[in-house]
């Protein structure tokens, strides 16, 4: 894809798109932490081990925005330095978003919908996010820069699915109707499935595969 396209903008603008919900989040759970908020049957886990939900919703909302940019062709060619002091603040950035989200599925007690089937699931999600990033990290000292790209497309695949799982929550909704554990976490894993085909289409479609 050259360089000046199309995607030069509207891809890293639809990602920052779709990381506007789990931002917006971050934001308002960290308000409530640091405000002192009233302490309610969902958010007293987070007051009495704060930790873990600091770290994810700080290293996430830098690995969302940061990351974006690494997705326009331009940045990448006419600032390469950019593209590569960007990559050492995504890559820690990164591991830690993915293993904060596995520490919280372990170590916080279950609300509604977080059944022993999603808790499976984010451990994969998260251990694969890990692999993935490190993965990268090793084909990009090999100066395999086409391998590096891909993995490191299917590691964001699965951080921004933090942003489509609220539209793959409400498809389950319209169509099963109300929400019990089995229907929540079939949304929940729809999201990081639909970004992760999605990931791989474009991977393939541009010849970024092994």
């Amino acid at each position: 894809m050259k360089a000046g396209s199309s995607s030069d903008w509207w891809v890293p603008a639809g990602l920052l798109f779709l990381g506007v919900l789990p931002l917006l989040g971050g934001v308002v759970r960290l308000t409530e932490l640091l405000g002192g908020a009233a302490i309610t049957p969902s958010n007293a886990r987070f007051f009495a081990d704060p930790l873990p939900v600091v770290l994810h919703v700080l290293s996430s909302g830098l690995y969302f925005l940061v990351g974006a940019f690494q997705f326009s062709t331009r940045i990448r060619n006419r600032h390469p330095e950019w593209h590569r002091a960007a990559g050492r603040i995504l890559v820690p950035a990164g591991l830690i978003s993915a293993a904060t989200g596995m520490w919280m599925a372990v170590a916080y007690p279950p609300v509604f919908g977080d059944g022993a089937a999603l808790t499976i699931i984010r451990l994969v999600v998260g251990g694969g996010m890990c692999m993935f990033i490190c993965l990268g990290v090793a084909a990009i000292r090999r100066r395999a820069f086409v391998e590096h790209r891909a993995w490191m497309m299917r590691a964001y695949a699965l951080g921004i699915a933090a942003g489509t799982q609220p539209l793959t929550l409400g498809v389950v909704f319209l169509l099963l109707g109300a929400f019990n554990d089995a229907k929540y976490t079939l949304g929940m894993a729809a999201g990081w499935l639909a970004n992760i085909v999605v990931a791989e289409w474009l991977i393939r479609r541009r010849g970024d595969s092994r």
